[in-house]
């Protein structure tokens, strides 16, 4: 049985740093034996289908492979189509009423520990605010995510010790969910 996934990879092509044209990751992973691949944005997203493997393992394997191939190594979370698309509709938000650069959805690598952040001071940070999931951790800042103190506050890794995050805007959070449909 096939499955479409989205592989998330995190911090590619930004500020002139770890450069990977998505054409060339488009070749990777179809080497891989990945079918239907598609890219979105030059910000590291990629949509595949394959029927062997989980999340976890197909992580691993294109980890593996763009540190082979292009010298670096790039955090990657792999995630199939209904569980973005479980999280597009779990959103703790009113997103029809936000504009996309106020909410994002940060993704976890595996469960994060809700204590680390029950520790949080919530109210010194409104009025942005955040709402955990099991692996994911959707986040409203109004005057968006480069402005932030409470996204730079999550950033920290004492926050999320040994769990890979990226996070992305709500317009990729829905294309992600229309690509791999």
């Amino acid at each position: 049985m096939t499955t479409t996934y989205a592989a998330l990879l995190r911090g590619i092509n930004v500020g002139g740093k770890k450069k990977l044209p998505m054409a060339e990751l488009r070749q990777l992973m179809e080497g891989l034996g990945y079918e239907g691949v598609r890219t979105h944005l030059q910000s590291g997203q990629a949509v595949f289908a394959t029927g062997h493997g989980d999340e976890a393992s197909l992580a691993a394997e294109l980890t593996q492979a763009i540190e082979k191939r292009f010298g670096f190594s790039v955090d990657v979370i792999v995630r199939d189509h209904a569980y973005l698309k479980a999280v597009a509709e779990a959103c703790p938000f009113p997103a029809a009423e936000l504009e996309p650069k106020q909410l994002h959805v940060t993704y976890f690598s595996a469960p994060v520990d809700a204590q680390r952040f029950a520790e949080i001071d919530r109210e010194a940070y409104l009025p942005e605010e955040f709402r955990l999931g099991d692996r994911e951790l959707y986040l409203y800042v109004p005057e968006g995510l480069g402005r932030s103190k409470l996204a730079e506050h999550l950033a920290k890794p004492r926050i999320n010790k040994g769990v890979i995050a990226t996070t992305r805007n709500w317009n990729t959070v829905l294309k992600l969910v229309e690509l791999t449909a």
